[in-house]
């Protein structure tokens, strides 16, 4: 049986490990869209707080909103909660007492991982070395993936750490739809020489190029690629998938009876989003409903797992 503090600690962990590496992937992808677009079509970098969901955090201690404000911010800046930098720490402080129940092998790797971050804050910020270091980011929590994939046994402490991974994941992708792909469906038609480079950074930012034309013949276009991250059952980062996910991890775990039932309402209406569509207003307002339910189920993992339980 699971101590409910060492759940809490585990799923906390996988969640604010998950944001970092999700944070670091969407830095990186817009970075390089940026660069390759004309100036004057998409210049600003104010999306980013808007993905990550900082926007509010962002205004109150800025007075720009310049490329390397934002990026510092949403990386290195360790008053940001959200940050990489921030999130990398949570997650090492989370993980750090609940060593016992993972390889230790996995521990060595958060760890480095948390003293790569501290060192080389500053560098993810400079352009020049920026792909380096959110490359390392990205890579380093995919070997801690592969550690605790090969391993760890497949216990209440392996499913609780997928749990908090999936319900992170999932937000993530509802967030980078419902912000870039919102905005991209909404741009005007003289656009069109760009959108399929503007739609291959949404794919990259959830690392789902490669897959996404495995499961899609033809050209890449706005309602393919919405429809393949939010109802694709295969691809690991696609919302779909992740509710599987979370509903067998639960199915796995103690007093989750309640909770099933509550991931299939959530997959329900998943299934009754009109996605075929070009209204980008309709659909970031789709996103904010499913970003919504996600959050409770959250709140309900919390009050089922780790409220009241020793």
């Amino acid at each position: 049986m699971l101590l409910s503090r060492v759940a809490d600690h585990l799923f906390w962990g996988a969640r604010y490990l998950e944001r970092a590496e999700g944070t670091a992937r969407i830095v990186r992808t817009f970075t390089e869209v940026i660069v390759d677009l004309p100036t004057g079509l998409m210049s600003s970098w104010e999306p980013l707080l808007a993905v990550a969901g900082s926007r509010e955090e962002y205004d109150a201690g800025h007075a720009r909103a310049g490329e390397a404000d934002i990026v510092r911010f949403l990386v290195a800046d360790a008053t940001n909660p959200s940050s990489i930098l921030s999130s990398i720490g949570a997650a090492r402080e989370n993980l750090r007492t609940t060593r016992e129940v993972y390889p230790r092998e996995a521990w060595q790797v958060v760890n480095d991982l948390h003293l790569y971050a501290l060192s080389n804050n500053e560098a993810a910020v400079d352009r020049r070395s920026r792909n380096r270091v959110l490359s390392r980011v990205i890579s380093e929590s995919q070997r801690l993936d592969g550690v605790l994939t090969s391993s760890m046994s497949r216990d209440d402490a392996y499913e609780m750490w997928r749990l908090g991974q999936s319900i992170e994941r999932a937000d993530m992708t509802t967030r980078v739809v419902g912000v870039r792909a919102a905005s991209l469906l909404a741009l005007p038609p003289d656009t069109d020489d760009y959108d399929e480079v503007q739609w291959m950074g949404v794919l990259r930012s959830l690392s789902a190029m490669q897959m996404f034309h495995r499961s899609q013949r033809g050209p890449i276009d706005g309602a393919s690629v919405v429809r393949f991250l939010l109802t694709d059952a295969h691809f690991p980062r696609a919302v779909r998938a992740c509710l599987g996910r979370i509903r067998r991890s639960l199915s796995a775990l103690p007093h989750s009876a309640t909770l099933v039932p509550v991931v299939d309402e959530l997959d329900s209406f998943l299934g009754s989003l009109w996605v075929e569509g070009s209204d980008g207003s309709a659909l970031d307002k789709a996103m904010d409903g499913l970003q919504a339910s996600i959050a409770a189920l959250s709140s309900r993992v919390f009050d089922e797992f780790f409220a009241g339980r020793p």
